[in-house]
């Protein structure tokens, strides 16, 4: 309480900027099928997926007290744009000069907010962890909270590196999700050393010819291993593969230990108190993308206290430096890296509800930052912004 009440005091006795209103906005889609429930034959709903721009305004709950320090008042613009008109949208918000627009869109909406944004505009996916805005749909404006596929399959083959499982059955789904996963397993694999020694495809099927791409036994027997990586975007297949596989062998992926942002079982470094404080608000565990959400805010907030001021060019200029320190309560501070614009973090490795490991493993070094071995590193990275 008095580190605190000392940190308050500091704060207070800074310089009042000159601006006293500071603008983020939130864009998203009226209606997003995204997040819809997706019940199944038996009507059952697998997945209850929710908006990040809950974590969001969490993050402005906590910043009230160094907004009252500071002078400025800080405002969350939630906009939701009707079906396919996102790039319309973003004129009104840019006429409203937010120091950071956090991105909620599926991909072909966000290609065109992309084609239709200024020099000016800075965006904030909070949403989408597909490799390809990390690397051939990279922009200029364009920055990341939401880890990639690449960074989290990279964070759990490092951890099958660090067991000594080095033998894998990968099996994935049918779906464009679940190629781009799948492709992420594969050069993951290479990368950190381990053996895809089969690459299998299943599908939800009652047809008797394609047995064997439905039949667990089958799918995962004849061939030796030591754990099965499972890519299962829609988790219907993937919810029976545990304790149901040919040989005893541990299930990891999209069911079983699985890679996250978040997750509300975190112990550490503040996060139960961040977790607390979000249930208290929202009455739910916090999500991967919850948490996605705080940390778009949080980071221009620690911007915006870097410069002593809401410019939007110096909020820019600060939130790509490498001296930016953004707590994310996993037991580091992080960064945005210069190459693709991903915010660099810590990748939690959890079951249902246990939090078993984080990456970046220990034994796997970095010349510069260990976070930097999850995801691209600069030499490889494909952006070219």
């Amino acid at each position: 309480m008095i580190a605190r009440l000392i940190g308050i005091l500091a704060l207070m006795a800074l310089p009042v900027w000159a601006d006293d209103k500071a603008r983020i906005a939130y864009l998203g889609i009226e209606g997003d099928p995204f997040y819809e429930p997706q019940p199944f034959y038996t009507g059952l709903s697998l997945k209850d997926i929710h908006r990040p721009i809950e974590g969001a305004r969490l993050a402005f709950r906590d910043a009230r007290v160094l907004g009252r320090a500071l002078g400025v008042e800080f405002n969350l613009e939630e906009v939701l744009a009707p079906p396919g008109d996102a790039a319309a949208a973003l004129e009104t918000l840019r006429s409203q000069h937010p120091l950071a627009i956090l991105l909620d869109l599926p991909s072909d909406q966000m290609q065109a907010v992309l084609e239709a944004s200024a020099e000016t505009d800075l965006f904030i996916n909070i949403r989408d962890p597909a490799n390809y805005w990390r690397e051939a749909g990279c922009a200029p404006g364009l920055l990341h909270t939401v880890p990639s596929h690449a960074m989290l399959s990279d964070a759990l083959a490092q951890h099958l590196r660090a067991q000594g499982w080095d033998e894998v059955l990968l099996l994935h789904g049918p779906t464009q999700g679940d190629t781009e996963r799948a492709d992420a397993v594969r050069k993951s694999a290479a990368k950190f050393g381990l053996e895809i020694v089969d690459d299998r495809a299943f599908e939800l099927t009652n047809d008797p010819r394609r047995r064997d791409r439905s039949n667990m036994l089958l799918l995962t027997g004849g061939v030796r291993h030591d754990v099965i990586w499972l890519i299962d975007e829609q988790g219907d297949f993937g919810r029976y593969l545990p304790f149901a596989t040919h040989d005893a062998r541990p299930v990891v992926g999209s069911e079983g230990l699985t890679p996250m942002a978040w997750h509300w079982t975190f112990e550490r470094y503040g996060a139960p108190q961040l977790n607390q404080r979000f249930r208290r608000i929202t009455d739910r565990d916090m999500s991967s993308e919850d948490w996605a959400g705080w940390a778009a805010v949080r980071a221009i907030m620690d911007a915006a206290s870097a410069v002593r001021g809401t410019d939007p060019v110096a909020v820019k200029a600060a939130l790509r430096s490498d001296k930016l320190a953004i707590d994310l309560y996993k037991g580091v501070r992080g960064n945005f890296r210069d190459w693709d614009g991903q915010l660099r973090q810590p990748i939690l490795l959890a079951t249902h509800n246990a939090v078993i490991a984080v990456a970046p493993v220990e034994g796997f070094e970095h010349q510069f930052d260990t976070l930097d071995t999850l995801g691209p590193d600069r030499s490889e990275s494909k952006c070219s912004r």
